[in-house]
């Protein structure tokens, strides 16, 4: 029987091996992260998949090309961001026609959630009872309202521009700032006319009435998941589960989703618990430290790795500079101009050939943190003076022997200085890997982003 035992305990982890992973990506705002915790809980229940969560993405162009990479099979998208941002096909009106060039890349779209997430403009309940105020072409007879609109809305070929070219009417010039502080403008009286996502759980918080888009300016952001075509073939159970969504998820309940993690401040994992389940779900009160434990691990791993194998070629590197001047400052200059590229640039660099997660973000940190440790190496070489020198000379060292001996130990406090300059810079850049799904404090899946 002890022997049964045995087998059986050695056999039970490798049906969880045989299992398929399935990776699910997000981006990094609220309903992304809701809508994406969703299909993971989902997938899970089943029992038949392992599910890999890289949530928090960054922006689109990231995921698209992690999802087309094969880097991540599925994650929750947009109709109007597919065609506008994504494909650039603007003029592609209908599912069919969209799908058609996503046949090109090998994707597919999985059916309508009945959400959509377009933009609107919105004012407060009782300013549009005072003015009769319900559709956007009432604003023309009302051109001294104050407008808060985002640096976005205000460039965007479907924002502001063609907005008011449409509805042809020139409004008191607008008010630019971040969209998170449009809501703040307005229920501060800064502000009478803001431009909102149309599923934002704030519009109920601040009691607003979003505007009737009564010209069909705003293209259609309808929800979906868009996954890889090979997903279909291998795993047809995994799309008859996406299919389970359809029509499951509006207007109404993606506000009242939206409004359990950014008003309520429950958990994402608690909030899309809260979908299956529903009724009052509390946060779990362990929920705030398995995160933090878990991505306090992985954000270490992130910075000590990079700084170990920094190490490993820096210094080198600073004892070359500091021994052939020529090479000393084609290294510096070398390390110099990686400094200069900004982070979220370098790491889209390298995701087309390293993907994304782990390992293009080691190769970033290890770029980045050279130029401290190469520097000291060679300021801390090169001050030695040079009566050590000549007292290595005088006992006859050879040149393994006086760099080991007399100038790595005296150049020590400028190598370990440069050492904690790439430390502590490291500490901070690597919360930039979240955004090519490689954790650390960057992300958070089961804390509302803020």
């Amino acid at each position: 029987m002890r022997y049964f035992l045995f087998i059986v305990s050695l056999l039970l982890p490798m049906t969880t091996w045989a299992k398929p992973t399935i990776t699910i990506g997000s981006k990094n705002f609220s309903e992304s992260y809701l809508l994406a915790e969703i299909l993971a809980q989902r997938l899970e229940q089943t029992g038949e998949v392992n599910v890999e969560r890289r949530f928090g993405m960054g922006g689109t162009g990231i995921l698209f090309q992690a999802i087309t990479g094969g880097e991540v099979d599925i994650y929750p998208e947009y109709t109007g961001t597919l065609t506008h941002s994504t494909l650039h096909k603007p003029n592609v009106k209908t599912m069919e026609g969209l799908q058609k060039e996503l046949d090109k890349l090998s994707l597919e779209m999985g059916p309508k959630f009945g959400l959509n997430n377009s933009y609107g403009l919105a004012i407060t309940e009782e300013l549009s009872k005072k003015l009769g105020i319900t559709k956007i072409s009432d604003l023309k007879d009302h051109p001294n309202l104050r407008m808060a609109f985002s640096y976005e809305f205000m460039e965007r070929s479907d924002g502001y521009p063609e907005m008011i070219k449409r509805y042809n009417f020139t409004p008191k010039s607008p008010t630019r700032m971040d969209h998170s502080l449009v809501y703040t403008s307005l229920d501060q009286g800064k502000a009478d006319v803001i431009e909102v996502y149309t599923t934002d759980s704030k519009i109920k918080k601040f009691n607003l009435v979003v505007l009737k888009d009564d010209l069909n300016f705003f293209p259609k952001y309808e929800g979906l998941y868009l996954y890889r075509k090979d997903l279909k073939k291998k795993y047809p159970q995994i799309i008859s589960i996406v299919k389970e969504f359809e029509g499951k998820i509006d207007d109404d309940e993606m506000i009242r989703l939206n409004g359990l993690v950014e008003i309520s401040h429950l958990t994402f994992t608690d909030s899309a618990t809260n979908f299956f389940e529903g009724g009052e779900v509390k946060a779990t009160s362990d929920a705030f430290w398995k995160t933090f434990w878990k991505q306090t691990r992985r954000h270490t791993l992130l910075v000590v790795i990079p700084i170990l194998f920094s190490v490993c070629f820096g210094i080198p590197m600073g004892i070359v500079a500091a021994k052939v001047p020529f090479l000393g400052q084609f290294f510096l200059l070398l390390s110099g101009i990686v400094q200069t590229i900004p982070s979220l640039a370098l790491l889209c660099f390298l995701i087309p050939v390293f993907g994304i997660g782990l390992v293009p973000s080691m190769i970033a940190l290890v770029l980045y943190s050279l130029l401290p440790i190469v520097r000291g190496t060679h300021s801390g070489i090169t001050a030695i003076d040079a009566k050590h020198h000549e007292v290595a000379r005088v006992l006859g060292l050879s040149f393994f022997q006086k760099l080991f001996r007399i100038e790595l130990p005296i150049a020590s406090i400028h190598i370990l200085s440069g050492v904690k300059t790439a430390a502590v810079m490291s500490v901070g850049m690597a919360t930039l890997a979240a955004f090519i799904g490689a954790g650390g404090y960057g992300v958070d899946r089961d804390r509302p982003s803020t």
